[in-house]
């Protein structure tokens, strides 16, 4: 039987497994598709908007800007940070009251699309997707805002910095703008994942990624008697080789570890060895128990590297937050307003990444989940941080429905 989107007759969804009936939607889920698909046309527009004026971490005052102008066209009342960086809006009284997590900040990655919509910004672009996150919560905020007796009110949480590092996550969690909440939603765009599609899962969902910053000191030398001094060149190259093997050698053979090294500096002429050299990466980790141990065993081995090659050296070892953990319960109401609205065959399963998310830092406190929600695009397949990056906008109103939708059952639970 073909699929469909959309398509209901008598509560089965054509598409769904032969003879799997999902329960008849309600007036109120109806009346959810309809706003949804009415709020996807102006968060397109700001999408595209927020897309050509990009801004990194901890400088997103005009986006901050354009999203409260928008909420407060809708009558909403948003609270911007005391620094113009992010805000936070409650939609409805509550309690209860759930979340819902956007992020606003862009990369400082030249952007080298030709849409119309290309960044404006030179050294700058959406390339993660935070535009869509962005302009899918203002969708959301229009939707809910149109509901009358909302059960409960849902704070949407426009954050900067996700980017940084120390992220943003982990400041507005300091200044308690997730306090209260029973629950709290997260998108992440998937470009592996067509749009209609959401990936799903319980658990674990990224990793930890911790950022390493490697200084070597030595005398200094001419590179004709490279026996007379220590050669840090040669040092560094050791490192950046042995110490990502070191590290899998002492740790458990079924447990994952990925450390890259993406930065290498030091000398400026090229008959001198350097005085200073300075290495920098990532160590990214799904175990929470390994990333706790993490900086004592990098440093251990580090200083096993140098030491007997006659260098000193300073680590930097710097812990991002641990791995995004979603709630189980929270999981299974996404996975039924999903099915309840695109289909069982849209909920799919989906892995845990190594990649890494400041949302993580929200779920210390609450309990919440980040979906995956599917752009990818029919004519390109282009991975997240690239600069040839764009989506599917069809994902916005998908993002809006499941979003709204989604909370709205979370204040019912």
């Amino acid at each position: 039987m073909g699929h469909t989107v959309g398509c209901r007759s008598g509560g089965v969804r054509y598409g769904a497994p032969r003879f799997r009936r999902l329960p008849a939607m309600t007036d109120l889920e109806h009346r959810l598709e309809t706003l949804a698909a009415a709020a996807s046309d102006p968060a397109i527009r700001m999408r595209r908007d927020l897309h050509q004026h990009p801004e990194v971490a901890w400088t997103e005052r005009r986006t901050t800007y354009r999203v409260a102008e928008a909420l407060r066209a809708l009558g909403l009342e948003p609270h911007v940070r005391a620094d113009g960086t992010g805000l936070i809006v409650d939609v409805g009284t509550g309690p209860p009251r759930v979340g819902f997590r956007a992020d606003i900040d862009a990369l400082p990655i030249q952007e080298q699309n030709d849409a119309p919509y290309r960044s404006l910004v030179d050294g700058m672009m959406h390339a993660c997707g935070h535009d869509a996150h962005t302009a899918i919560a203002v969708g959301i905020a229009n939707v809910l805002s149109q509901i009358e007796d909302l059960p409960g009110s849902v704070r949407l949480i426009f954050q900067p910095a996700e980017e940084n590092f120390p992220s943003g996550a982990e400041i507005l969690v300091a200044e308690g703008v997730h306090a209260g909440l029973e629950a709290i939603l997260a998108f992440h765009v998937d470009p592996s994942r067509r749009a209609g599609k959401l990936g799903l899962k319980a658990g674990p969902i990224t990793s930890a990624a911790d950022k390493i910053t490697i200084r070597l000191f030595g005398p200094g030398g001419h590179t004709s008697r490279p026996h007379e001094t220590v050669d840090l060149v040669h040092v560094a190259g050791r490192m950046v080789v042995d110490l990502p093997v070191r590290l899998r050698a002492e740790i458990d053979s079924r447990q994952q570890l990925v450390m890259v090294f993406g930065r290498i500096s030091g000398g400026g002429a090229e008959n001198a060895i350097p005085t200073e050299v300075e290495i920098g990466g990532t160590a990214r980790v799904p175990d929470p128990d390994l990333w706790r141990t993490l900086p004592k065993l990098v440093e251990r081995l580090a200083a096993d590297i140098a030491v007997p090659l006659g260098a000193g050296f300073e680590l930097d070892h710097r812990q991002g937050g641990p791995p995004v953990v979603n709630d189980a319960a929270v999981i299974d109401v996404v996975r039924g307003v999903t099915e309840q609205h695109l289909g069982v065959e849209s909920a799919e399963e989906t892995h845990q990444s190594m990649g890494s998310e400041d949302f993580s830092i929200f779920l210390q406190d609450t309990p919440g989940a980040m979906i995956r929600l599917g752009v990818g695009r029919a004519d390109r397949t282009v991975d997240l941080h690239s600069a040839t990056f764009d989506l599917d906008e069809a994902a916005i109103e998908t993002g809006i429905l499941v979003g709204a939708a989604s909370l709205i059952r979370l204040l019912g639970t």
